[in-house]
Formats: structure tokens, C-alpha cells, sequence
């Protein structure tokens, strides 16, 4: 369980370095958008290659859709009352966070981390980390760091503030990954495949609503070979 809880602050630590380059540095929204659609790929790719195709191995195909559709409702629901609150602009790197609620912000920021996290959890128990699901979680929440607290920074957050949430976030997602780990029971496969598709859907949602749309905003109909090439690249890691 160790392992897998600090497997999930490695990768959620690329957040805390995203806010340091946009504080320190003020990336273009160009550099952002890119290295969102990249990572959007390389998550498809991995839900694809790893969750997906693992759970139909111990389920039926019918099983794993209604879990993949349980995971993505779940996730939803939980986003739509975040943005309700004032989390809904919480990836805008142009300070529209300014009238959002700091405390909705915080949560979304949690909610988008613990699906890629629990991910990350379940690959460690079944023999090790996933490397392409690694890179895709790192590469994604690197510039989910730099866009919101682009925006954070506009809308005149200090700098001290913007670290300790992220270092919050960082937090929980670490624990998400340990509960993946230990929620997952390594003698039934058919609970295996049910925690696996849930978790793939949840993932796919966050990526649909929250790193497409900041995506497609800036790079506009590059977005899609940016998407392929990160898939393409999860493909080729999935063989490592």
C-alpha cells in the first residue's frame, strides 16, 4: 500500500510543479493546451489498454459497460454540484476562478485527481506500475497545474496559497491511489473487473469535462492529432 500511495503523489506532484512554472514562468496558453491534449491521449490509451481490457477478461462485455457508465454518472453528478458551487472554472488559465468559490476550486482539483489516482492504486497491486498510466497522469496534471493557477495567479491568489492546495490535492490523491490498492481484492477477478470499469469511466468523464474542452479552446482542430499522438505513445509504453 506504500507504494502505491507514493506512486500517486509522484504523479500528482506534477501539479505542484505546473503552479511553480506559472508563477515563476507564465507559459503561453499554447504550451498548455498542447501538453493537455498529449495527456489526454496517453489516459485514453491507458483506460484502453489496461482497465478496459483487463476487466473483460473476468466480466462480460455487458458488465463492464454498465460499470463504465456507473463510473462516468458518478463522477458527473459529483462535478455538476462542484460547478453549481463555483468550481467550474477552476482549469481557465485566464482568471475566471476570480468569481468562483476557493473552497469549490479546492474540491473540484480533488475530484479530478482521484480517479487517475485509484487508477494508479489498482495497476501497483496487479504486479506493478503502469509506466504509460504514470506518464499520462503526470503529463495531464502538469498542465492542469500550470492552467489553473495561471488563472488562480490572475484572479490574485498568492503564491503560498495556490502551493498548499495543491500540496492538499497532492495529498489526497496519494491516499486515492492507496485505496485502490487496498480496496481491490486480488482473488476475485469479477470484483477486479467491476472496480476497473468504474474507475476507466470516471476517468474518461474527467477527461471529456475538464481537459478536451481547455484543450480544443486554444490549439481548435489540432487538438485531435495531439489527442491520437498521446494514444499513440500509451501504445507503445503499454508494450514496456
Amino acid at each position: 500500500m506504500a507504494e502505491a500511495f507514493g506512486w500517486g503523489a509522484l504523479g500528482a506532484a506534477a501539479l505542484l510543479i505546473g503552479a511553480l512554472i506559472a508563477y515563476l514562468l507564465n507559459p503561453i496558453r499554447q504550451v498548455i493546451a498542447v501538453a493537455m491534449a498529449v495527456g489526454t491521449g496517453l489516459l485514453i490509451g491507458s483506460v484502453s489498454f489496461e482497465l478496459v481490457d483487463d476487466a473483460l477478461e473476468h466480466q462480460a462485455v455487458a458488465g463492464v459497460a454498465v460499470g463504465v457508465l456507473l463510473g462516468a454518472v458518478v463522477f458527473t453528478v459529483g462535478n455538476w454540484l462542484l460547478v453549481r458551487r463555483g468550481g467550474g472554472d477552476r482549469k481557465d488559465a485566464t482568471g475566471a476562478q476570480a468569481d468562483g468559490s476557493p473552497l469549490a476550486i479546492v474540491l473540484g482539483s480533488v475530484l479530478d485527481g482521484i480517479p487517475e489516482s485509484f487508477v494508479l492504486g489498482l495497476t501497483v497491486l496487479q504486479g506493478g506500475v503502469s509506466v504509460s498510466l504514470l506518464a499520462g497522469v503526470a503529463l495531464s496534471n502538469l498542465p492542469e497545474g500550470m492552467s489553473s493557477s495561471s488563472g488562480l495567479k490572475a484572479a490574485g491568489w498568492p503564491q503560498r496559497r495556490v502551493l498548499r492546495m495543491w500540496s492538499l490535492v497532492v495529498l489526497v490523491s496519494a491516499v486515492a491511489s492507496a485505496a485502490g490498492y487496498a480496496l481491490l481484492d486480488p482473488r476475485s477477478g469479477r470484483t477486479s473487473a467491476l472496480v476497473q470499469s468504474f474507475a476507466a469511466g470516471a476517468l474518461l468523464a474527467m477527461l471529456a469535462d475538464t481537459l478536451l474542452p481547455q484543450a480544443y479552446d486554444v490549439e481548435g482542430v489540432l487538438t485531435g492529432p495531439l489527442v491520437v499522438f498521446g494514444f499513440a505513445v500509451s501504445l507503445a509504453l503499454s508494450a514496456i
